[in-house]
């Protein structure tokens, strides 16, 4: 078959693909990757919201106050039942604002990470019958992760470079090759080791000094805060670097 006398669909064809390719690329469609969240939206993201640190006090909120207002001051019960009342009022009311995420079909991630914990501080409560052995393992937990964030600046590897990669760097991990980057994760994550270790120092010291019920409200008062204010810091250090670069290498 000699060149222009093609079938008509075949030429047909050919025109429309043209046709499409030139469209392409007018348009220039290619993979568009979304813009990183902002540092308000990973800040409410690790948290989860405002209702998420409402959740998250509710268990905590709902074992002091019972635990108060059932015992010897209020209402006269004695230790061991006010206790007991306090651990199933924690208890359900962390179960309940998991069933409610389910039955809304809503994320349930940060309610079952609570009901954990609050599911562990209670056995251990109940088993003592000590209000103070309620938070005892997240006063471990905390302590441990403060250990861990300074054994990766021992050795070189910062845990909240890796946590920066992953959350705001695609998971791109590049940040080892880039010196003042390097520099900054390495002392970030110091910054973190103190605003762990602080939380839970102050909690310790209330649980050494059998003061269950403070231990309560300081957990519920200043353990968010610091933590929002630590995470705000690093978000903001880091962004300066990084807009800082990106300015002087496109000038």
């Amino acid at each position: 078959m000699t060149p222009g006398n093609e079938p008509r669909h075949a030429a047909h064809e050919t025109v429309e693909e043209r046709l499409a390719e030139e469209v392409i690329e007018e348009l220039d469609l290619q993979e568009v990757e979304e813009p990183l969240p902002s540092m308000s939206e990973q800040i409410a993201e690790q948290l989860g919201g405002v209702r998420g640190l409402i959740e998250s006090s509710l268990p905590v909120l709902a074992f002091v106050l019972l635990n108060v207002l059932l015992g010897d001051a209020v209402a006269g019960l004695d230790k061991k039942t006010a206790l007991y009342w306090a651990i199933a009022g924690s208890v359900l009311s962390a179960v309940g604002i998991g069933v409610y995420r389910l039955i809304n079909k809503e994320p349930v991630r940060h309610a079952i990470n609570g009901l954990f914990g609050i599911a562990v501080g209670a056995y251990l409560a109940w088993r003592t019958g000590d209000a103070k052995n309620f938070y005892l393992p997240g006063i471990l937990l905390t302590f441990g992760q403060a250990a861990v964030l300074l054994l990766s600046v021992v050795v070189r590897k910062p845990l909240i470079g890796y946590a920066w990669g992953i959350m705001a760097n695609k998971g791109h991990q590049d940040w080892f090759g880039n010196a003042r980057l390097f520099r900054a994760f390495q002392w970030l994550t110091l910054v973190w080791v103190v605003s762990l270790s602080l939380r839970a120092g102050i909690q310790y010291y209330l649980y050494a000094q059998d003061e269950a019920n403070a231990l309560g409200i300081v957990r519920i008062l200043i353990s968010w805060p610091i933590y929002a204010a630590t995470f705000a810091f690093t978000a903001w250090v880091i962004h300066r670097i990084t807009t800082e670069q990106k300015t002087s290498s496109v000038a």
